[in-house]
C-alpha cells in the first residue's frame, strides 16, 4: 500500500490565482469559449491534471503474459484518479481571464494515485496470482478548462472537453 493511502488527507480547498492571461498546456477543448451561449462574460477555470498511459502486465503460467492498457487521468485539485477512454491531445494556448487551481498533490502522490487506480482496475477485471507489473508508457501535465457562463436563468459551468453543462451552485 502506498504512503499516500496511509496518511489522512485534509479536504481540498479549491482556491486559486486569478490571471488576466496565462499560457497553459490544456487538454484540447471541443467547446471553445466563443461557442458558449452567455448573456455576459464567459470566465474560465483551469484544473491541473496529469494523464498517464499505463500498462498492467499479468504473468500467466503456461501462457504468455497479458497486458491490459489504461489511461489514467489524475485530477490534482480534487485528488482523484479516473479512467479515461483515450490519451488526450494537448495544446499550448494563452487563456484570458482564468482562475488557475493549484495542485493539491505532489508528483509522488499523483503517481501513487495512478498506480493504486490501475492496480484496483486490474483486480476488478481479472483474477491474478501475483501483483501485476505496472508501467507508465507516457504522461502529460495539462489543465482541463471549464467555462463559466452568465445566463438569465442562472450561471452554468461548461466542460470544455465533453460539452456538458451544469448549474453553478455555491
Amino acid at each position: 500500500m502506498s504512503d499516500a493511502r496511509r496518511r489522512s488527507v485534509e479536504p481540498a480547498t479549491l482556491t486559486g490565482e486569478s490571471h488576466d492571461r496565462a499560457a497553459l498546456t490544456v487538454i484540447e477543448p471541443t467547446v471553445t469559449r466563443e461557442d458558449v451561449d452567455s448573456s455576459g462574460r464567459v470566465g474560465a477555470v483551469a484544473y491541473p491534471y496529469r494523464i498517464y498511459d499505463a500498462v498492467a502486465t499479468i504473468e500467466r503460467p503456461l501462457l504468455s503474459d497479458r497486458d491490459i492498457e489504461y489511461v489514467v487521468s489524475v485530477d490534482r485539485a480534487r485528488r482523484l484518479a479516473v479512467r479515461a477512454d483515450v490519451f488526450p491531445d494537448t495544446v499550448t494556448e494563452t487563456v484570458d481571464d482564468v482562475l488557475l487551481l493549484p495542485s493539491e498533490l505532489s508528483d509522488a502522490q499523483v503517481r501513487d494515485k495512478a498506480e493504486d487506480a490501475v492496480f484496483t482496475w486490474t483486480l476488478r477485471k481479472v483474477a491474478v496470482g501475483s501483483a501485476p507489473d505496472l508501467t507508465f508508457e507516457r504522461s502529460v501535465d495539462a489543465h482541463k478548462l471549464f467555462w463559466i457562463a452568465s445566463r438569465p436563468d442562472g450561471d452554468v459551468i461548461v466542460d470544455s472537453v465533453r460539452g456538458t453543462e451544469m448549474p453553478l451552485t455555491e
